[in-house]
C-alpha cells in the first residue's frame, strides 16, 4: 500500500469496498493484486468469491509475511517476488494467458515508510537507502554521485518542489565535505533551504525525499509498464483498478484511461480513421473515485487516495507509448538522469 504520509494503520487498505466494487470478484476467477503490501487486497478479494490472487511485490519482506496467509486459502494464492512493471511475463510464466481483474495501490507502502532501516523517512534517524526491493543503486548513490543538474531535475520532476536548484546546490556542498549516508542528515540539508513557515503543512524535506524514492525505485515507470501488463492479461470483461496518492501517479493512470477508452480523440485530425485506436478499455467511471467522509476520518492516509478504474474490450492491446503519458525523457537510472 502507498501514502503521502504515515499512517498509525498501515494494515488497512484505502478504498477496499471501492476496489471490491469494481473488480466484482466471482468464484473461479484469477484476479492479479499488483503491489501486494500487507496483504489488504488480496484478502479482501479471496474471501469475496472462491477465486486465486496471483499477489506481486518487489519487497522480499512482504513477500515473506505474505507466506503466513496461503495455509489460511488452501492454494487459492500465490505469492511472487517481483516488480508489476514485469507482470505479464511473471504471471504468463506461471501458465496464466488471461485474468479476470487487476488492482493496484501504488507508492510506498506505511510499512516501509516505519522501518527506520529502509531510510525512507525523515522521521527517524537510518540509513538513506530507500530501494523497495533492496537491489541497484540506493538514494545514497544518487544524491553522493549524480551531477548537481541532473539532481537539480529529480527533485525538481518527480518531488515538484520549486527550489529545486538550491536544494541540488546545498547537497553537493554538503558532500565536497563528506558523503550523505544517513536520512537526518539529508533531512536538515534540505530543511535549511527550505525553511519553514508555521503555515506550512509538510515538512520541508517532504519532496525531496519523495522525489529520490521515486527516482532509485522508477516508480512512475514501473507504474507505465503496470497499466500495459495490466492491458495484455486482461480479457474481454476483466477489470483495472487502480488506486493512486499523487498527482505524478494519477495524471499517469488517468491519460493511460483516457488514451485506451478513446476519450482522447485522434491524434492527428487528418490521420485515417482505420488508422484511430479502437478502444481498449471501456469507463466504468468518468471521473475518479475518492475516498467517503467516513473513511477519511478512520483512516487519514485514504484522503489523497484516487481509484480509476476501467472493464477492459476485445480490441488488441496498444503498445506503450511514454510519451503520450507525459513521459518523454523522464530522469531514470536506467536510462541515465538527464
Amino acid at each position: 500500500m502507498s501514502g503521502a504520509g504515515q499512517s498509525h494503520s498501515p494494515h488497512v487498505p484505502v478504498m477496499l469496498t471501492d476496489v471490491l466494487d469494481v473488480l466484482k470478484p466471482r468464484d473461479g476467477g484469477i484476479y492479479v493484486d499488483g503491489t501486494f503490501g500487507a496483504g489488504g487486497y488480496t484478502r479482501a478479494i479471496l474471501g469475496s468469491a472462491d477465486c486465486a490472487v496471483l499477489a506481486i511485490d518487489r519487497d522480499p519482506s512482504a513477500i515473506l509475511r505474505g507466506r503466513a496467509l496461503e495455509p489460511e486459502f488452501g492454494g487459492r494464492l500465490t505469492l511472487i517476488e517481483g516488480c508489476f512493471g514485469d507482470m505479464e511475463r511473471l504471471v504468463r510464466a506461471l501458465g496464466h494467458e488471461t485474468v479476470d481483474g487487476v488492482v493496484f495501490d501504488v507508492g510506498v507502502s506505511s510499512m516501509q515508510i516505519d522501518q527506520a532501516e529502509r531510510g525512507f523517512s525523515f522521521q527517524q534517524d537510518g540509513p538513506l537507502d530507500m530501494r523497495m526491493s533492496g537491489e541497484g543503486p540506493s538514494a545514497a548513490d544518487a544524491v553522493n554521485h549524480l551531477d548537481e543538474s541532473d539532481l537539480a531535475r529529480i527533485i525538481a520532476v518527480y518531488g515538484e518542489e520549486k527550489r529545486a536548484r538550491a536544494v541540488a546546490r546545498a547537497i553537493v556542498a554538503a558532500r565536497e565535505e563528506a558523503e550523505l549516508h544517513r536520512t537526518l542528515e539529508l533531512a536538515e540539508i534540505v530543511s535549511r533551504v527550505i525553511g519553514r513557515r508555521p503555515q506550512d503543512k509538510i515538512h520541508p524535506a517532504t519532496r525531496t525525499f519523495q522525489a529520490l524514492r521515486i527516482f532509485v525505485n522508477d516508480e512512475l515507470g514501473e507504474l507505465a509498464r503496470g497499466l500495459s501488463g495490466a492491458e495484455a492479461l486482461l480479457h474481454d470483461g476483466g477489470r483495472l483498478a487502480v488506486v493512486a496518492f499523487h498527482s505524478l501517479e494519477d495524471r499517469i493512470v488517468k491519460r493511460f484511461l483516457v488514451e485506451r477508452t478513446g476519450r482522447a480523440g485522434r491524434a492527428n485530425r487528418y490521420m485515417p480513421a482505420s488508422e484511430e485506436i479502437v478502444p481498449s478499455f471501456r469507463e466504468i467511471s468518468h471521473k475518479a473515485r475518492k475516498a467517503s467522509e467516513a473513511e477519511i476520518e478512520t483512516n487519514v492516509r485514504s484522503r489523497s487516495a484516487k481509484l480509476r478504474a476501467a472493464e477492459r474490450t476485445g480490441a488488441p492491446a496498444v503498445p506503450l507509448d511514454l510519451a503520450a503519458l507525459g513521459m518523454r525523457n523522464m530522469p531514470s537510472f536506467l536510462g541515465g538522469a538527464a
